[in-house]
């Protein structure tokens, strides 16, 4: 089981470079990741608008107060290609849609979690 403690390390990678040097890189590595992927204002947010179905990118900006698009978009391409999010492209070739993966689903307890511990 993993678990954590304060160690007096202020950034992620901090943590990770100290779980790396303790030979313990294995185990930790995946929650390194996935809270490095996590640890993001806009990422976070993105995943929540999505919890309530597929959304097109106008409607994603609407949803999140208008963040900048090109943010939004760099965002989008870093959760497809942590298989969190899926993109289709519509039949009009122009619009796009998103939607939570199973697996982008799973992350929605630890936002809840997150939201309750602060």
């Amino acid at each position: 089981m993993l678990s954590f403690h304060y160690t007096g390390y202020s950034t992620i990678e901090d943590i990770a470079k100290r779980t790396v040097e303790n030979g313990n890189a294995n185990e930790k590595h995946v929650c390194v990741t996935s809270l490095k992927l996590l640890a993001d204002f806009w990422t976070l947010r993105i995943i929540v608008a999505l919890s309530s179905g597929k959304k097109r990118f106008c409607e994603l900006q609407r949803a999140i107060d208008n963040i900048n698009p090109v943010t939004l978009s760099k965002r989008l391409q870093k959760l497809e290609k942590a298989k969190l999010i899926h993109r289709q492209a519509l039949d009009d070739g122009i619009s796009v849609m998103y939607e939570l993966t199973k697996k982008g689903a799973f992350a929605l307890p630890v936002i809840d979690a997150l939201n309750a511990f602060a």
